[in-house]
């Protein structure tokens, strides 16, 4: 069932499964509240309690405990799939045969295979597909991106992405169990690191990783680090941690090449617009001079205009619906990343690089 391509100027309606954690928190207030093209019409979760306060909070008259009833509302053109991990290829799956558009929460599901089949039914069916790593979207890293296209850094050689947080014991925590999360710091923190990597390398085509479980008890790992290699040459660091308190995390993402360098401190993270960025470019008029070894760079900082990341992610699904387009964070790029964590998972079990 596919829906119309025409709506450019008109408004969409959207459907919100899941209504808690970042979807009440960033999602629906930063992402879909303050865009003039959407409308929040419909909301489902499972929880009764939460369902009526995040309903009343946005001024919701209308509500479900089940995914066909918010499913079958006609008002519903789009939806956004915020539920824990292992229920989202369903869900997706069936947003997908119902005819709606998706926003999908990262990871698009616990497993590649999975993945494949939700992209699949979003084609089968006639719906634009998006994937919730919105941390492309943040201002500066579209900058960094538009830096390393244009060459302003010469050839990319190696770039480093840091993300860490304090995540303890929590009992019933989704995240804290492999059946429900699909696994710990590296499918919940290290994914957007490979997405944003592969958004500014390119395809990578090997892994080499550990992620263990040293600090707390749960049986997900709480530590991951990772190295990639990618086609053009590159080479990628990750580091994914939950046993690092927030207020010691630095969220580091650096890109080196030829030319110069480019260090944000802070840009990774749920903050929609936070953190600086930092250029260090040689400090002559026609670039990098050999014959000058040890020439001082210039550090410029690197300004943008300020957006918000969820919104602009959002505004980014319509207009790859509205003009058929495939949004960069797709179902396929989102099976990428997948297909990477379970490189990585076999490269910790094996001590063994993996190909890609």
């Amino acid at each position: 069932m596919a829906m119309p391509r025409s709506k450019q100027g008109t408004i969409w309606g959207w459907g919100v499964i899941g209504a808690g954690g970042i979807a009440d928190r960033r999602t629906i207030p930063e992402g879909i509240m303050p865009s003039k093209r959407c409308e929040l019409v419909a909301l489902m979760d499972t929880d009764v309690e939460r369902l009526r306060v995040v309903a009343a909070k946005y001024g919701l008259p209308w509500a479900a405990h089940e995914l066909r009833e918010l499913l079958s509302r006609d008002d519903v053109e789009a939806v956004y799939i915020a539920t824990p991990v292992f229920v989202h290829a369903e869900q997706a799956i069936a947003a997908a045969e119902a005819g709606k558009h998706i926003l999908c929460e990262k990871p698009l599901a616990i497993t590649a295979a999975d993945c494949r089949r939700v992209a699949a039914a979003a084609r089968a069916n006639g719906v634009t597909l998006a994937v919730g790593y919105m941390m492309r979207f943040h201002a500066l890293h579209q900058r960094l991106k538009q830096m390393v296209d244009a060459g302003d850094l010469g050839q990319p050689v190696l770039a480093r992405a840091n993300f860490t947080c304090w995540y303890p014991e929590i009992p019933g925590a989704w995240r804290q169990d492999p059946q429900k999360g699909g696994g710990g710091a590296l499918p919940d923190l290290a994914t957007h690191c490979i997405d944003l990597l592969r958004m500014l390398l390119g395809e990578a085509k090997s892994v080499c990783a550990y992620a263990d479980t040293i600090t707390f008890s749960y049986p997900v790992d709480d530590i991951a680090t990772m190295m990639l290699k990618f086609e053009s040459g590159a080479q990628g660091m990750i580091e994914a941690c939950f046993n690092v308190p927030d207020a010691a995390s630095q969220y580091i993402l650096e890109v080196y090449g030829t030319k110069g360098s480019v260090i944000a401190d802070h840009t990774l993270g749920q903050a929609s617009a936070g953190g600086t960025m930092t250029a260090y470019l040689p400090d002559q008029p026609g670039g990098y001079d050999p014959a000058q070894p040890g020439a001082p760079g210039v550090a410029q900082k690197v300004d943008v205009a300020p957006a918000n990341m969820y919104q602009a992610e959002v505004e980014h699904l319509l207009d790859c619906i509205e003009h058929d387009r495939e949004p960069t964070n797709s179902g396929a790029a989102a099976t990428r990343v997948q297909e990477i964590v379970e490189a990585a998972y076999e490269s910790s079990r094996t001590g063994r690089r993996q190909e890609v």
